[in-house]
């Protein structure tokens, strides 16, 4: 963070001041001090929300595409795990036999 602090004024209801008074009394802090980190709180989670809503749109662009090509290609209905493991164990057949 910044060296250099901007001075700032806000208006506060009664009970929010009396709340930032209690919490900085507790923690041995000034009112400023836990309102930069109530601020900093703040954005750091408009950031994470943004960041949230960019993968959404991202996944729901992703879903768009495999719509577009499961109707262009259609859908494989074969088990590619089961498929695999099966090639897999046949190429490790012919390896201990000398066949490969």
């Amino acid at each position: 963070m910044r060296k250099n602090k901007y001075r700032a004024q806000i208006l506060l209801e009664p009970e929010q001041h009396d709340a930032l008074a209690l919490i900085a009394e507790q923690e041995q802090r000034s009112i400023s001090d836990v309102m930069r980190e109530i601020v900093q709180e703040y954005l750091l989670r408009i950031d994470d929300a943004a960041i949230w809503q960019h993968r959404m749109q991202a996944l729901e662009n992703l879903s768009q595409v495999r719509e577009l090509a499961e109707k262009k290609y259609g859908v494989y209905q074969g088990n590619l795990i089961e498929e695999t493991h099966a090639e897999r164990d046949e190429e490790d057949r012919r390896v201990w036999k000398g066949e490969a």
